[in-house]
């Protein structure tokens, strides 16, 4: 039996680039296998239903699909001083919370600076994903393959709310996170302090696999985040690699403390996250009154490659704009919203206090009325729940 995991992933997956970083990071000896080899197309898809990525196999076998359950597998063969949660109960929900924004929130930049500048980008992507979609040498198929991957994430962006209406402020927006991080990058490596969480984990999959590998947004995070780039970069490499910080060690910020470069971060989150997710909760609830019939254990959108139930609108800054409804989304809330009922009553007032001045707080108790589970790799509906639809405050 082998001793090295294998990560079936391609360099410009978002999420795959979640999984890569903690496995490097923690120098898990690890290979990477592009989906177009035989073995993903006649084992792993099989057993997991579907086309998607990441999928880690272990050195026993077994395959784990989706990051949360790659990083929880792993996690738990790490050092508790360099495990991904934090020990401490307001950075470990505030983890949660980052963790949710990285591979959510940020899906707008990272959908409209990869497919909406074609002049810089077009030869690199084509490139990038024809050699891991396919091994054949033969060029056709790989232009072929690269097209129709190309057409379906185009029409995806559109459907994260990336219209010609909206692309100045989806920009605007960028430039400003990128403001926010590279100022807290000043004086901590990673988000919480001396080491990398879920939370950064989550980061680099849109930040490392698009938005500073993709040509265009590369000039963009070269130019205007130096010290974001440089992230990338660490997160991507084997042990902490944050040399530059001094003599640092990997403990969080003591005290459980938030500094006030990470409180304009989590206000910003507050503008560009919650809207969005609470769109999500009530088109979730919109889609689940309308089909009664839904019990636990029902496939999430019907087969398994179908992860969106039908459209919701979003109010998002100024804008009116039509969204897929995602119950993955409420899955990563769920996460968030399970690691603040299980910490104490003072951390949990802290948190609320802190929340409600990020304009957060709706997160904590936002949900349809019913919960969104995990099963064998797959999404599916869970147990009735009393939903909770709060609405977005206003200044």
């Amino acid at each position: 039996m082998t001793t090295e995991h294998t990560l079936y992933t391609m360099s410009a997956s978002l999420y795959s680039a979640k999984a890569r970083a903690y496995l490097r990071t923690h120098r898990i000896p690890h290979q990477e296998v592009p989906p177009g080899d035989p073995r993903y197309i006649d084992e792993v898809i099989p057993q997991i239903g579907r086309w998607i990525i990441p999928v880690l196999q272990t050195p026993d076998g077994s395959l784990i699909q989706d990051t949360v359950d790659i990083i929880d597998h792993l996690d738990r063969q790490v050092s508790p001083a360099l495990s991904a949660y934090p020990a401490t109960p307001v950075h470990r929900v505030l983890a949660h919370l980052l963790e949710l924004f990285g591979g959510e929130g940020l899906l707008r930049p990272a959908m409209h600076y990869r497919w909406n500048f074609d002049e810089a980008n077009a030869e690199f992507l084509s490139h990038d994903f024809s050699a891991a979609l396919v091994l054949d040498p033969d060029p056709q198929a790989k232009r072929a393959a690269f097209e129709l991957a190309s057409s379906r994430m185009r029409k995806v962006t559109i459907r994260f709310g990336v219209t010609p209406g909206t692309v100045p402020d989806v920009e605007r927006s960028y430039l400003r996170f990128l403001e926010l991080f590279d100022a807290h990058l000043a004086e901590s490596p990673y988000l919480l302090g001396g080491r990398p969480t879920i939370a950064d984990f989550a980061f680099a999959g849109p930040l490392y696999a698009h938005l500073s590998r993709d040509p265009y947004p590369s000039t963009i995070m070269k130019l205007h985040a130096r010290r974001v780039y440089r992230w990338t970069e660490r997160m991507n490499a084997p042990g902490l690699d944050s040399g530059e910080y001094g003599d640092r060690g990997p403990e969080l910020f003591p005290d459980d403390d938030v500094p006030e470069t990470l409180y304009r971060l989590l206000a910003y989150i507050g503008e560009e996250l919650t809207p969005d997710v609470l769109a999500q909760v009530a088109g979730a609830e919109r889609w689940l009154q309308e089909n009664p019939q839904t019990a636990e254990g029902d496939l999430i959108g019907g087969r398994p490659d179908r992860r969106a139930i039908g459209t919701t609108q979003l109010q998002w800054r100024g804008h009116t704009v039509e969204i897929g409804v995602l119950p993955y989304r409420i899955y990563m809330l769920q996460r968030l919203q399970h690691a603040f009922s299980n910490t104490t009553p003072a951390a949990q007032a802290t948190l609320t206090d802190l929340f409600a001045k990020a304009n957060l707080e709706p997160l904590l108790h936002a949900r349809p009325r019913r919960r969104v589970e995990r099963r064998e790799n797959l999404e599916v509906w869970g147990q009735a729940q009393q939903p909770n639809l709060p609405t977005l405050r206003t200044n």
